[in-house]
């Protein structure tokens, strides 16, 4: 079983070495040699996945950790930081890979467990596609398990500490891009053209009356105008003005109605107007729903490892692909707490933001005590 310093040695390589969605060509070969190393049957596509079993069980589970980083800056002045100028492991899934190849490690060396472990190390997340990649792949089809699992640091929280909820654990995103087709013209005479962008800002105040007007209270849903882009100069009025923006929400059917009021609100100000207005609305992030079992078997094994857990937390407001996973198997997401000092504390996706190596030894026994719980050995003799 690897140690501390061995942990930690392994995770701030990954850290020195970032590479973005569908690109991590050397994080996937250093995994795949990793788990080769161990004895594990390693299969490699979009993303890598080894497979390790113990016993004569036909059970299967899956056990899921991220692999891309994203295209930040690294301000931090540790000893290891980002080698990959603009890119950087500012949401942990150096770490999350770390203590999963810490629990295979432990896992291989002392299988006591009766089935099949499918440890899956999945491309671009941040980005929505890597999970929907993987299972186009056929994943589950070729590797087929009755449960799945995955672990999300979360800065600001007690180190260790084990949060999750059966239900919805996570908000869908939805991206949104809406363009107002007005008419240029000279800045000195607004009356002869239709100045695109007052119309587009009058689209903006609009659009904040669908979670306060036509949404319940506590809805939880969050609609963001991101970008405002126009082709408008210091004398030229703007013909054109588009808007980009990310919804989240906690039901489909929340999600289908703001898509429905975006469009009709943005195309019925541009018709007061005398213009037009084109949206898109493309959801790439599902809802994140825990399955009731799954969800209890890793409250029991976070307990078991005297971990603080708490069962039934709020549900988060940003995405994760693994909601696609979910939807196909019953799984479970969970957030381990990564500390509250310094760069641990600081936000996901922050440029100075750290995952915490002393979570490390943490997360790969709570993922070794999780397989030997819904994978537990028979006692002799019995089949």
């Amino acid at each position: 079983m690897m140690d501390q310093e061995q942990l930690t040695a392994l995770r701030q390589v990954f850290h020195r070495q970032p590479e973005l969605g569908f690109h991590e060509d050397r994080t996937k070969a250093r995994v795949a040699d990793f788990l080769r190393d161990l004895g594990l049957e390693v299969h490699t596509g979009a993303g890598v996945i080894g497979i390790l079993r113990a016993g004569n069980g036909n059970r299967a589970i899956g056990l899921r950790a991220d692999m891309d980083a994203l295209p930040i800056l690294e301000t931090s002045t540790h000893d290891y930081v980002s080698q990959t100028d603009g890119v950087m492991h500012a949401c942990g899934h150096d770490g999350h890979m770390t203590m999963l190849l810490g629990a295979a490690s432990a896992l291989a060396q002392a299988p006591d467990f009766d089935g099949t472990v499918v440890f899956i190390f999945q491309p671009n997340e941040e980005h929505g596609l890597g999970a929907q990649a993987m299972l186009a792949e056929g994943l589950l089809v070729q590797h087929p398990v009755e449960e799945i699992y995955a672990i999300h640091n979360l800065p600001g929280a007690p180190l260790g500490q084990v949060s999750t909820r059966v239900g919805l654990i996570c908000s869908s995103e939805s991206l949104f891009e809406i363009t107002v087709h007005g008419q240029g013209g000279h800045a000195s005479m607004p009356q002869a053209g239709r100045d695109a962008i007052p119309i587009a800002a009058e689209i903006v105040q609009a659009l904040q009356t669908i979670v306060a007007r036509k949404l319940g209270p506590g809805a939880g849903a969050v609609v963001s105008v991101t970008e405002f882009l126009t082709d408008g100069q210091r004398n030229v009025l703007a013909g054109t003005a588009t808007l980009k923006g990310d919804v989240r929400a906690r039901t489909p059917a929340d999600r289908d109605a703001i898509g429905t009021q975006m469009a009709q609100i943005a195309q019925g100000i541009a018709a007061a107007h005398g213009v037009t207005a084109q949206v898109s609305f493309n959801t790439e992030f599902i809802e994140t729903l825990n399955a009731e079992g799954p969800t209890q078997a890793v409250v029991r094994a976070a307990r078991a490892q005297g971990l603080e857990t708490i069962p039934d937390r709020d549900p988060m407001s940003f995405s994760e692909d693994f909601a696609h996973f979910c939807a196909a198997v019953p799984g479970c997401f969970l957030l381990l707490g990564n500390g509250q000092e310094g760069a641990h504390g600081q936000p996901l996706h922050a440029s100075d933001y750290d995952f915490n190596d002393a979570l490390l030894p943490i997360g790969a026994a709570f993922w070794a005590q999780l397989v030997r719980d819904r994978l537990p050995q028979r006692p002799d003799g019995e089949t």
